[in-house]
């Protein structure tokens, strides 16, 4: 496989403007620049829409909706299995796209690639399952449900997996019968459109839409009016901006949003598998930019300095690199803009009082010099008063807290505004269960961490979003319920 900056160059997409209707179309808006965030350097230019491009990729998906609601659910789901065997078939090249323009290694975003394949798989094969159910009435009367979909559907989703979200995220509206408007991420656009020109022509045109947008074409998309239902992958303010948005034209929607994540590691917990855990549970590998990554560890006192001296072993596997090579384990911040709150993040945690005991500094190689890079960072004597305690950084900064009392661990555990997921080391099964059950968290792992399960629905309590994703539940909210009463 050639990873030479010529090939990688190569496999990046050639149509860069809206795609709508089945065609290409050069945006309204103009363009914007997109770039490497391991050498700085730009890939080009890529739409980006205002409210005209709006409104003509909504035009499209509307005139497309009848056609497709009324094609049988096997065929829709025959059309979907056929996208997930070109994203199969082009993995690599769709991973090394994203490595380049969001900053993760291509040995991690190879696997993006084939998880959104099995994602559209998955709800391709729920097609026939969208069923109404019988109310037993009486004679001479028959009453019954069925679940229709809402039209027009727009989807918003985040850069720390561009492919894996625009591809994957896109199956269980379109099973249910709705078109769809993606709107990739506007720092890492490029395996979408890529995406298109592979897929282009196998759905119907209109059915699925990709454009790209700052500020004005993501407000358009999500004030117009003929679009009732709603999704996004991404930061609690934006989650709050679009459920007010929402809420004003009383449209469903749905937000998988942050968290600031717990590891709970017990004294009777089987360290040689709960320390890789804890490391794994951070996802360094990707800078830690995951809304699941468990960024705070709390250790019973017991076992922390052996945990701390196994963590700081450990996490010296993790060395940032350029993403692009096969041997990186660690890779880039996607932005600068990001890269500048994550440094911010560790001196504010050094203000605050709390220990560094590992990284906080921008890599020396001179390889690495023009990219937006930071060394996996640890900090220790963290309190709750602490904003690095509190406040997601979505970066590679892990906090570490010592524990000795189960009231006052579960206190600090759910102090703070979110709950996504969490990951509980014991080998007490009654103790797992009650540990469980008191975390306010949607998403928990018992000696596990970090992965996602097919069929499992993701989501999280407080401020880390509404509704649930990936499972069966997802595909019945692009449905709504109706009722029919009949009189024989």
């Amino acid at each position: 496989m050639d990873t030479s900056p010529q090939a990688i160059r190569a496999m990046l997409p050639t149509k860069r403007d809206l795609y709508y209707g089945g065609a290409w179309h050069a945006p309204k808006g103009g363009y914007l620049e997109t770039i490497n965030p391991a050498t700085g350097e730009s890939l080009g230019q890529v739409a980006e829409a205002n409210a005209d491009d709006v409104h003509a990729a909504y035009q499209a998906a509307q005139a497309a909706f009848e056609p497709w609601r009324k094609l049988k659910p096997l065929e829709r789901g025959a059309l979907l299995k056929k996208v997930a065997a070109v994203l199969r078939d082009n993995a690599f090249e769709l991973a090394m796209i994203d490595a380049a323009n969001c900053g993760n290694p291509i040995s991690e975003m190879q696997r993006d690639a084939l998880i959104a394949a099995t994602q559209i798989e998955y709800f391709a094969g729920l097609a026939t399952e969208i069923k109404g159910e019988t109310l037993p009435m009486g004679d001479g009367i028959l009453n019954y449900s069925v679940r229709e979909p809402y039209g027009v559907c727009a989807r918003i989703v985040a850069y720390n997996h561009p492919i894996m979200f625009t591809a994957g995220k896109m199956a269980p509206p379109l099973i249910a019968g709705n078109t769809v408007i993606m709107k990739p991420p506007y720092q890492a656009p490029l395996s979408a459109y890529r995406m298109m020109e592979l897929i282009d022509g196998i759905l119907p045109p209109g059915v699925l839409n990709i454009i790209s947008a700052g500020t004005e074409g993501s407000q358009a998309l999500v004030n117009h009016p003929g679009i009732p239902r709603l999704a996004l992958i991404g930061s609690v303010p934006t989650g709050r901006a679009i459920a007010k948005a929402g809420a004003e034209q009383l449209k469903h929607v749905t937000l998988e949003l942050g968290g600031k994540n717990a590891c709970i590691i017990y004294p009777d917990a089987d360290l040689s598998k709960a320390i890789p855990g804890a490391v794994n549970g951070m996802n360094f590998t990707w800078c830690g930019q995951s809304c699941g990554s468990t960024s705070r560890l709390f250790v019973h006192a017991s076992v922390y300095d052996q945990v701390m001296a196994g963590l700081l072993q450990a996490i010296q596997h993790y060395k940032p690199g350029i993403p692009t090579e096969m041997a990186t384990t660690m890779g880039a911040i996607v932005s600068k803009a990001q890269w500048e709150k994550v440094k911010s993040y560790i001196e504010i945690a050094k203000q605050d009082g709390a220990t560094l005991a590992y990284g906080g500094s921008v890599p020396k190689s001179p390889e690495l010099a023009k990219g937006w890079f930071v060394e996996p960072t640890v900090f220790t004597n963290v309190t709750q008063h602490m904003r690095i305690f509190n406040e997601e950084v979505f970066g590679p900064v892990l906090s570490v807290i010592k524990w000795e009392n189960e009231d006052d661990l579960f206190n600090q555990v759910n102090a703070v505004d979110y709950g996504l997921t969490a990951s509980i080391w014991t080998t007490n099964l009654a103790q797992a269960h009650r540990a469980v059950s008191r975390v306010q968290a949607g998403y928990v792992w018992v000696n596990h961490v970090s992965s996602h399960f097919i069929g499992a629905s993701f989501g999280g309590y407080k401020q880390s979003g509404i509704g649930r994703e990936e499972g069966f539940d997802e595909l019945l909210t692009y449905t709504q319920h109706k009722n029919v009463h009949v009189v024989l």
